[in-house]
């Protein structure tokens, strides 16, 4: 793989051009999907949110920082997703994720550089809309976790995202029935549902960068 640094420079050039969307979605959709209507069928009345993909140097390598929501949030408890959350009165996505990230994981903001943005993503259980922003820390990166949102913080390498390898499905019973779930394996974690949504399109973004 070519430097890690290039990667993030090149990425920043590709997210001010056309997203590769939906179609890179789906590739992480569970099967049956838990509802057919996008975000731009009802961005008038879903709940919005900004959401962090927040990338970092550690060891020569970039990695990829994602919580394990505590069991004490009112929404998708005990899931694996970004740092983000519902914006505020005034608010845009970025700055409702920067100030999220914030709170969540103890960033400053002054060390958070956006570099662009994904495809918004609409989740129908929470019937949330999420604005997925991409950032790179910079400077030495230490995480102060919010004990009563996040029971875990996760530090995914680039590296490691991007072998497919690591992609996996499995059949799991939710809610009773069988659904063919897509996921991201890393260590003992199942990265699934709209984070994994996220994460393939900012897949399909950095395969377009560069050759593995």
């Amino acid at each position: 793989m070519k430097n890690d640094l290039a990667i993030v420079e090149k990425l920043q050039q590709s997210l001010k051009g056309p997203k590769p969307g939906l179609p890179a979605q789906l590739i992480m959709v569970p099967h049956p999907r838990p509802g057919q209507k996008i975000y731009t069928e009802v961005e008038e009345s879903c709940s919005k949110a900004g959401v962090m993909l927040l990338l970092y140097p550690r060891d020569g390598s970039f990695f990829l920082v994602l919580t394990l929501r505590a069991g004490t949030v009112l929404h998708h408890r005990g899931q694996i997703g970004l740092p983000g959350g519902q914006l505020e009165p005034e608010e845009n996505f970025e700055e409702a994720a920067v100030r999220e990230t914030w709170e969540e994981l103890g960033i400053p903001p002054a060390q958070i550089k956006i570099i662009g943005s994904l495809t918004p993503l609409y989740i129908p259980p929470s019937d949330f809309c999420v604005y997925p922003v991409v950032a790179v820390a910079t400077g030495s990166v230490t995480f102060k976790p919010l004990p009563e949102e996040v029971a875990e913080v996760i530090e995914l390498p680039l590296r490691h995202l991007m072998d497919p390898q690591n992609t996996r499905r499995e059949t799991w019973s939710i809610e009773g029935r069988p659904v063919e779930v897509p996921f991201y394996k890393y260590r003992k974690h199942k990265i699934w549902g709209a984070t994994a949504m996220v994460l393939a399109e900012f897949l399909a973004v950095l395969q377009s960068t560069q050759e593995i």
